[in-house]
């Protein structure tokens, strides 16, 4: 069996999103949330990550970062699997709450169920690569070895 996530909103998943309100200190700085960290180092040491870090919502943060008007880092699709990996880790390692409904999921496969997403999630018709779910599985397997 599968567990789909997505929304916030949704019980007791809604913590895998990026979105969720589970801020974190990572490299020196507080992250409202790790869509807030993963859209910033887009643009490491840049203006534009205090800017997106500030954002007021997730939403805002993501806008932020999908501008092709701020200069992309050279070696981003290079990192992306790596920073993504790194805000979740420490997003589960700074709620206990969450991770114990992180590592109650078991063996079971999670899966990011988003139709407009073929990398992160699973896209319309199941084909995606579902890296953000690949992610959370690896972190849920390095939580229970801790």
């Amino acid at each position: 069996m599968a567990i789909y996530f997505y929304s916030t909103r949704e019980i007791p998943y809604g913590c895998f999103s990026n979105f969720s309100a589970h801020g974190f200190e990572l490299d020196g700085k507080h992250w409202r949330t790790s869509e807030h960290y993963f859209q910033a180092q887009k643009f490491a040491g840049t203006p534009d990550e205090e800017e997106i870090r500030n954002a007021k919502t997730p939403k805002q943060a993501a806008n932020m970062g999908r501008e092709r008007k701020r200069p992309l880092r050279r070696d981003w699709e290079a990192v992306k699997d790596h920073v993504m990996r790194k805000a979740v880790q420490r997003k589960f390692e700074t709620h206990p709450d969450i991770r114990e409904i992180l590592l109650s999921t078991g063996d079971e496969k999670l899966i990011e169920k988003t139709s407009s997403d073929y990398y992160w999630g699973c896209g319309t018709d199941g084909t995606g690569k579902n890296m953000l779910g690949i992610i959370l599985m690896e972190v849920r397997a390095a939580l229970r070895e801790e």
